[in-house]
């Protein structure tokens, strides 16, 4: 079987399917990943960056782009980087109504059991550790 890894147009197209002939090539894509034939490789960057493309550029509300993204990393033939955080994330930015990036890091830093070193508090409510960082010297 061949990997493959994709490109954030990939998913954009995936998602909004708004060019016919290549939101196509997708789905064909995507058939030949759920009958095991191609690998498809997904990085956490490239979420990140379609979170940001569907929310800027095509105005996706993060409960759309929640449910779109996290359909595609967890479909047969899909392998995504830090799946399980990324997942996570993805649910964090929905329901606490966060960035995607704040809600990544949180799942991360709750998943390897590490506080977060940050100036905004908003983190305190997604459940995780805060480094304090009071009183430091530089």
């Amino acid at each position: 079987m061949i990997s493959v890894w994709l490109d954030t147009n990939v998913l954009i197209r995936f998602v909004t399917r708004d060019s016919s002939e290549q939101s196509r090539r997708v789905l064909a894509l995507m058939r030949r990943a759920e009958r095991g034939e191609v690998l498809l490789r997904l990085a956490t960057i490239v979420v990140a960056e379609a979170v940001w493309v569907l929310g800027s550029v095509y105005a996706f509300d993060r409960a759309q782009i929640a449910n779109a993204l996290r359909a595609f990393i967890l479909a047969d033939g899909v392998a995504a980087e830090d799946r399980e955080i990324v997942a996570d994330a993805l649910r964090l930015m929905q329901d606490q109504n966060v960035a995607y990036v704040d809600a990544y890091l949180a799942a991360l830093a709750s998943d390897r059991r590490e506080p977060i070193a940050s100036f905004d508090t908003g983190f305190r409510r997604l459940g995780v550790e805060m480094y304090a960082m009071s009183g430091m010297q530089s």
